[in-house]
């Protein structure tokens, strides 16, 4: 493992954008926000981050069908940096996850109700793990 690799709670915070090379390779872009949620001084805080995230081939296609605004995900990937230059010849630069894995991280939404009373039953004991995972794919092929 590198340390550039990564792994991210969030949800989707726009409709995903799937476009095609003329090689025909997919590439799906999206952001996720992230909350952490800490105490300072006994007051609970909120913060949120965002990561644009970039998936390819087999797994960009077959996570466009399922992600749109508001899914909760884990993406499990490595952070890439990219450079460019705009139009008017500056130069600009990102950091992206490249997926390499990302699944609808259902498990966060049944914990969640139990946390606010729903679930129902009573049972002490936790909701088994259910994730759709998308299976990986090779990001490295020019697009």
């Amino acid at each position: 493992m590198s340390n550039a690799d990564i792994t991210v709670t969030g949800n989707v915070t726009a409709d995903p954008e799937l476009k095609f090379a003329s090689n025909g390779n997919a590439r799906l872009s999206f952001s996720i926000a992230s909350n952490k949620r800490f105490q300072v001084n006994g007051e609970w805080q909120e913060e949120t981050s965002f990561f644009n995230v970039v998936a390819w081939r087999g797994i960009a296609e077959m996570a466009a069908n399922v992600l749109e605004k508001g899914t909760p995900v884990v993406i499990k990937g490595r952070l890439e940096q990219r450079s460019w230059e705009n139009a008017e010849g500056e130069k600009r630069s990102t950091v992206e996850i490249v997926a390499d894995t990302v699944a609808v991280n259902t498990i966060g939404i049944e914990s969640l109700e139990r946390r606010r009373g729903g679930g129902g039953g009573g049972s002490s004991r936790p909701a088994p793990r259910q994730k759709a995972t998308v299976p990986s794919s090779d990001p490295f092929e020019d697009f």
